[in-house]
């Protein structure tokens, strides 16, 4: 399983995988947080603004993380680009960036639906646009050398079951 399409393309042309159980197990949405208890924001330049006050913008490095890349896209998609790519404050990963928010450290970030929904101490303020930035999806496949079990854990992902615990943990169902 990887939470990159890139990386599963990589081991695909590595011929590590079986490109025929390629299956996509789950999506996600791409999110504006900030703070617990902070009012709703529209995605426009001027409240973006606003917010940051001076402040910058917590998210995955743009340059080298998948959540970045999303991010990067959804912003310059939804006119915001210019307006924060001054202010960003890039993290290694979507669950530093989370952190930087919930500590208070910034007053807003770019993170996954899913780790949002897991940090009581952030609040969504927005949600991306699903065709501002490539679909985030998450696929799964058996490896050369994976048996029979790896195919029935597959099914499983994809199965109502996991679907449903997919959807608790802020994940979207496999489309």
């Amino acid at each position: 399983m990887s939470a990159d399409e890139k990386w599963m393309a990589y081991v695909q042309d590595k011929q590590a995988v079986k490109p025929e159980s390629i299956r996509i197990i789950a999506t996600n949405d791409l999110v504006l947080v900030g703070p617990a208890g902070t009012d709703q924001l529209e995605l426009n330049p001027d409240d973006i603004k606003a917010r940051l006050a001076g402040n910058r913008l917590a998210m995955a490095d743009p340059e080298t993380v998948p959540a970045g890349r999303y991010g990067k896209a959804a912003l310059e998609a939804t006119g915001l680009w210019q307006a924060v790519s001054g202010k960003l404050a890039p993290m290694d990963n979507v669950r530093v960036a989370l952190a930087a928010v919930a500590r208070g450290d910034t007053p807003l970030g770019i993170v996954y639906g899913s780790d949002a929904s897991v940090e009581p101490k952030v609040r969504i303020l927005a949600v991306f646009p699903e065709e501002s930035h490539p679909k985030i999806r998450y696929p799964a496949a058996e490896t050369v050398a994976a048996s029979g079990e790896a195919d029935a854990f597959i099914e499983f992902l994809t199965g109502d079951e996991a679907q449903q615990i997919f959807r608790r943990k802020g994940f979207s169902a496999a489309r």
